[in-house]
């Protein structure tokens, strides 16, 4: 995706005059405002989708290198949760250092075996980033993903703020698993079905597409129990049209212990907005869609002992989440 054969997971590449590169997630193109502007903004009051989907949660590059060390020039600033989520760097596949990202410019050198490896780095999945450069001491040649590319669209619970680090948020686990190729499409308190985000993911090839659907529908107070089903179905159809047999996996709101059962202002429990969903789903009749209860991925107790606030897992939790859907998100042989 985008334009550096680099780095994937991203949908559009911004560089600045200063050389530092800003990995978005939707194309800020299609955005009326200065690239430079988001940082710390929000878009309009109460809409920050532009300013997620500037985050790099999933962003990453790779290579084959026999290097003693690697650099990584990177800048951070916080974001509205005065968050910056470290960089992970992995190893033949396995997590070698975790560094943590201060707010400004520096410069993140990393001591390698020495011997032939494949290395990753995984870019911040909370905070404003922006990358200029990355340096080795030997030879090093990029290694793009291979595996099939999977999509999945959600919440905060999908961008996974809280995770150890950018290569433990579920999807990174799940997609690790598998060899997939990952493309993360979370964004915190902003997945509400923008019509964005349905092109984004129609026009992004793809062999496995899940979607994450309700829990900021829920919170948010976005849609009422008439307008929530045709918006689902109007979500989906959208991403159908660029994706006719793609396998998709519809996953309704995972537990939320201390707000089950109880009402937003359009009168919608949890359970409500769940059955909204599975109902905007299976209108379609779609033979190519497979449809997951959340409540079937986390139970109340996991999700009162796993949980950092109210909505939110910790790491634990996220862990787990990737453990019960590796085994369902699945593609055809």
């Amino acid at each position: 995706m985008g334009s550096d054969p680099l780095w994937t997971g991203y949908r559009h590449r911004a560089v600045d005059a200063d050389g530092w590169m800003t990995f978005w997630r939707l194309d800020p193109r299609e955005q009326p405002f200065e690239l430079h502007d988001w940082i710390g903004r929000p878009d309009r009051p109460g809409h920050r989708l532009w300013s997620r989907a500037a985050t790099p949660a999933g962003v990453r590059a790779s290579w084959q290198t026999s290097a003693s060390s690697v650099s990584l020039e990177i800048r951070g600033a916080l974001d509205i949760y005065s968050l910056i989520a470290p960089v992970d760097f992995l190893v033949n596949g396995e997590l070698h250092e975790r560094r943590g990202v201060e707010a400004g410019e520096q410069r993140l050198t990393v001591e390698l075996p020495g011997g032939p490896v494949d290395l990753e780095i995984w870019l911040p999945q909370a905070g404003a980033i922006g990358v200029r450069a990355v340096s080795f001491d030997g030879e090093a040649t990029p290694s793009p993903p291979i595996g099939p590319r999977w999509i999945t669209y959600g919440s905060s619970i999908t961008q996974c703020t809280g995770a150890y680090g950018p290569s433990e948020t579920w999807p990174a686990l799940v997609a690790r698993q598998h060899g997939w190729d990952l493309v993360a499409l979370g964004f915190a308190g902003e997945c509400h079905l923008d019509p964005i985000a349905a092109r984004t993911i129609r026009d992004t090839p793809a062999r496995l597409i899940s979607l994450c659907l309700g829990i900021n529908i829920y919170g948010g107070e976005t849609f009422s129990g008439r307008t929530l089903p045709g918006q689902v179905e109007e979500f989906i159809s959208t991403v159908r049209d660029g994706h006719p047999h793609t396998p998709m996996v519809v996953i309704t709101p995972l537990p939320a212990p201390n707000v089950e059962g109880k009402p937003n202002a359009h009168g919608l429990t949890l359970d409500d907005v769940r059955a909204c969903v599975e109902l905007g789903a299976r209108t379609l009749r779609d033979p190519d869609l497979q449809l997951i209860d959340g409540r079937t991925v986390l139970s109340i107790e996991e999700a009162q002992a796993l949980y950092a606030d109210d909505l939110h897992p910790g790491p634990e939790g996220y862990r787990l989440i990737a453990e019960r859907l590796a085994p369902l998100l699945t593609l055809p042989l």
